[in-house]
Order: C-alpha cells, then sequence, then structure tokens
C-alpha cells in the first residue's frame, strides 16, 4: 500500500501532517489576528497536540464584525441582489467547498476528533448539500396577496432581517453553521459565525471561500473566541437584529437574557437533548433496531444533540434486545480519527471527557448496572477516549436518565405498558427527538402523537433530509433548522396595503 490510497491511515496521517491550520478572525473580507492580540491554543483531542492558535476575539472583535455586516446589509450589495443573483453565488461556494472537501475533512477530524470517514462521507457532503438547497430554494419562495376588499391590496412579502449573528456548536462544526448560514444569506441577510473555540477551523477556512465564490465582503464574517465573552458580546449587541443558537440548554438561557437586556432581538434555539428510542414487544426486526440503537448513541461519539441516549424497552424483549445492542455496540471501537476504519473517535477535549467519566461514576453510584465499556482507553497516547458505554437497570430518575451527557453511554430502561413508556419517555426536560419501534401502526402512530419531542422516528432512528425540519419542544428549544422553515428565521414579514378606490 501507498500513502496515495485513500483508504489507508497511511494517507491521511500523510495529508494531515501538511494541514497549516489558520486561526485568525475573518472579517470584511479578509483575515485579522483579534485586536488585542490575544489567542486560544487550538488542540486536538486525537493526542493533546497544539494544532495552532485562534483569535480569542473579544467586545471591540465584535463591534467591527457587526459594523462590517451593517455596513454591507444598508449597501444592499448582498440584501437587495437578485435572488437569482444570490443562487448563482451560493452555488459556487458551493461548488468550492466541494473541491476542497478533503482539506475540511482533515481539520474537521483534527480539531474535534470525529473519524476522518465520517468528516469526509457525512459531514462535508451535508454542507454542500446544504448550501445547495438553499441556493436551489430561495429564487421559487413567493410572497402573498391577502383576500381583502376589491378596493384594496394587501401584499405580505418577505425581507431579510438584517445582521444575524449565529452561534455554533463544536459538534458538527461546520455542519451546523451551515445550517445557519445558508438559509440566512439565501434570505439576503449579513451573517456573523461565531464558532465554539473548541473546533473553530473549519468555518474558518470557509470563509475564504465565500469571497472566492463572489460573495461581498463583510456578508460573511467570523469571529472565534469564547462564548462568555465573544458570544455574549453578539448577544448583547444592540446592532445584531437576530441571533441563532444551537448548543447547551443552559447557554441557551443566557442568550434569552441577552436579548431582553438589550433590543430584543428574536432569538432561536436549538438546544441539548435527552431522546428516547421505545422498542415495543412487537418489534419488526430486533438486529435492524440494535443496529439503529447503537448507531444513535455512538455515532460522532455520543456528541450529538438528538442522540438516541435511552433505550425504553419492554421488559418481554429487554433481555434479548440489550444482547444484540451489547453486540452491535462492539463495533465502536475507540481509535485514531485518521484512520478510515474507526467508528468511534475521540471526545472533543479533555473538560468534556472527564464529564462523561463523571456520569459513569455517577451511575455506578445510583446502582444503575455497567453491563458494557465504561472506561477511558488509550488507543492514541495523551487523546481523549471513551469506551462505548451501557447502562443497564436505569430508573428514570437517575442523572444518567435525566441529563444530557454528550457521549457514548447509553441508559436501558424496561417498561410494561404503552402508558408508562410515555411518562417515561416524557420525564425530562427536554424534546429534541425520539425513536418508536412496532409494527402495530396504530401504536407507532399514537404513541409518536403523546411524545413531547420536535423530530419522530418510527422503526428507525436519525433519518434526516433537508426538506425535513429540525428543532425541538420544552427545554431543546424553539426554531427550526432546515427545510423552507429555517427562513421564518431569518425573514420577517411585512404588509403592504395599497387603497385601490378611485381618486
Amino acid at each position: 500500500m501507498t500513502t496515495n490510497d485513500k483508504s489507508t491511515f497511511e494517507y491521511w496521517q500523510a495529508s494531515a501532517e501538511k494541514i497549516k491550520p489558520i486561526g485568525q478572525a475573518f472579517i470584511s473580507g479578509k483575515y485579522t489576528d483579534s485586536i488585542t492580540g490575544s489567542v486560544l491554543d487550538s488542540i486536538s483531542p486525537i493526542d493533546s497536540r497544539i494544532l495552532g492558535q485562534i483569535a480569542n476575539c473579544d467586545r471591540l472583535d465584535v463591534e467591527y464584525a457587526v459594523a462590517s455586516s451593517r455596513e454591507a446589509f444598508e449597501r444592499g450589495c448582498w440584501s437587495q441582489a437578485a435572488p437569482t443573483e444570490r443562487k448563482k453565488k451560493l452555488l459556487r461556494f458551493a461548488d468550492i467547498i466541494e473541491s476542497n472537501r478533503e482539506e475540511l475533512a482533515i481539520l474537521e477530524t483534527l480539531d474535534m476528533g470525529k473519524p476522518i470517514s465520517d468528516a469526509l462521507n457525512i459531514d462535508i457532503p451535508s454542507v454542500v448539500n446544504t448550501i445547495r438547497w438553499y441556493a436551489e430554494l430561495i429564487d421559487k419562495v413567493y410572497g402573498e396577496i391577502a383576500p381583502t376588499e376589491v378596493d384594496a391590496l394587501a401584499l405580505i412579502t418577505r425581507e431579510p432581517i438584517g445582521v444575524i449573528a449565529a452561534v455554533v456548536p463544536w459538534n458538527f462544526p461546520l455542519l451546523m453553521a451551515s445550517w445557519k448560514f445558508a438559509p440566512a444569506l439565501a434570505a439576503g441577510n449579513s451573517v456573523i459565525i461565531k464558532p465554539a473555540e473548541q473546533s473553530s477551523l473549519t468555518i474558518i477556512r470557509v470563509a475564504q471561500f465565500a469571497i472566492e465564490a463572489g460573495i461581498p465582503a463583510g456578508v460573511l464574517n467570523v469571529v472565534p473566541g469564547s462564548g462568555e465573552v465573544a458570544g455574549r458580546a453578539l448577544g448583547l449587541h444592540g446592532d445584531v437584529d437576530a441571533l441563532a443558537f444551537t448548543g447547551s440548554t443552559e447557554v441557551g438561557k443566557y442568550f434569552l437574557q441577552y436579548s431582553g437586556q438589550s433590543n430584543m432581538k428574536p432569538v432561536s434555539l436549538e438546544c441539548g437533548g435527552k431522546s428516547p428510542n421505545i422498542v415495543f414487544s412487537d418489534a419488526a426486526d430486533l438486529n435492524t433496531t440494535a443496529k439503529a440503537i447503537a448507531a444513535g448513541i455512538f455515532f460522532n461519539q455520543g456528541e450529538i444533540c438528538n442522540a438516541g441516549s435511552r433505550l425504553i424497552v419492554h421488559e418481554d424483549i429487554k433481555d434479548e434486545l440489550l444482547e444484540r445492542v451489547v453486540l452491535e455496540s462492539k463495533n465502536y471501537q475507540p481509535g485514531n480519527p485518521l484512520d478510515p476504519a474507526t467508528t468511534l473517535g475521540a471526545m472533543v477535549d479533555e473538560q468534556q471527557t472527564q464529564r462523561v467519566m463523571s456520569f459513569v461514576t455517577q451511575g455506578k453510584e445510583e446502582g444503575a448496572s455497567l453491563v458494557l465499556g465504561g472506561k477511558r482507553v488509550n488507543p492514541v497516547e495523551n487523546g481523549c477516549y471513551i469506551e462505548a458505554t451501557i447502562f443497564d437497570n436505569v430508573t428514570p430518575e437517575m442523572s444518567i436518565s435525566q441529563e444530557e451527557i454528550f457521549g457514548p453511554v447509553l441508559s436501558i430502561t424496561d417498561f410494561k405498558t404503552t402508558e408508562q413508556a410515555i411518562d417515561i419517555a416524557n420525564s425530562t426536560v427536554f424534546g429534541l427527538a425520539a425513536g418508536v419501534w412496532s409494527q402495530n401502526i396504530v401504536t407507532a402512530h399514537s404513541v409518536s402523537k403523546k411524545i413531547k419531542a420536535g423530530s419522530i422516528y418510527v422503526n428507525c432512528y436519525d433519518h434526516s433530509n433537508m426538506a425535513v425540519p429540525f428543532g425541538g419542544y420544552k427545554q431543546s428549544g424553539f426554531g427550526r433548522d432546515k427545510s423552507i422553515h429555517a427562513l421564518e428565521k431569518y425573514t420577517q414579514l411585512k404588509s403592504t396595503w395599497i387603497d385601490l378606490t378611485p381618486a
């Protein structure tokens, strides 16, 4: 084998060594240091080596970025461009990203720890698809004419809001950013991205591609830095017209406060989850079910907002299903994320690794039965790796059943009746997603109606399409990413009443 073989660890390792990450902010069409010169280390969770430094932006940098975005919006170079013109440039933007997919996949893997096979084959293609989908949508969205009296014409039109701040998480760094900036840009807004400090490198790189695609300077700005400083400054800024956030419920609540303390900017939130898979005794194929359950919690190391972290299974089939889930889970072995054979990569950083391990300890102390994993391992020296972990005999009040762990930890609880299953599923403050497994369409449909969650997967888990909205109930947030409904976050309705009474 040679290093030209993309299926080999050697190829990706050699390619990663050639990468020189850019860590500066991107404002007004160019890379720039933070005004104070402050930086943060970008540390790879693969082996704890320092990849480089990223700008640690603060309030002054946010002021600069907002002013740049405002100037671009008011100038109309993008906001007033014809939808077909925005479409053309967004499609070019997607093409440039696609042509640089290997570089971006490597950056994502080095920065966040996800397996290179997932970054290359799932994340980056999904980013490209997201941008293309909204580019194609934007010249197909019509206004309305209200049914008024004959002597009046009432036009209802959608207009871009203005300057949008998007604060995005570390688990799908570029994909979550694209879910925000693609519809926002398509609608004619200017966008400022605040990436997570743990994984800022891909969106910093992609910002330059926007300029290459012909998107005017100032229309897409990136201000890396801490959430406590840069994120807060965006939330409180009176000239940010709307803010979209994906991340924890705790931080989401801060942005609601910032809105009230500043200009009452609309805030959309996609926050935490503690999503259940409810498996009834008549589930069609337990092997298929087990595969979906394992993938639902161990994909992306369990660092996914709608991870199927709770298995709620009928007592009649629990033992059989548990046996199959354990067997499937053994396919997720921690390994070097740059190895295409790796299915379970590194946790994003040391802090998150310790947090997940504290929940493992807590689960044991509360009386749950550890049936698989539960240990920190070292497939790569100095890395952040945790085994695929399964707890049985978990009761609904336990912390591992109530709190979002955001790691590869599955909790199993059994039930006797349908009503009990629904009560357990709805027993957390979250409501992002749920799976329902049953051959009985009446059961599947009636249970789906009673689960308080934004996405219900019946006889599958985590299936998606750009045409289908994604978002939560309860403290999982409000507002929807994906689909035409995402435009509701980035546009505002204007009613224009024209009096047609003859003079």
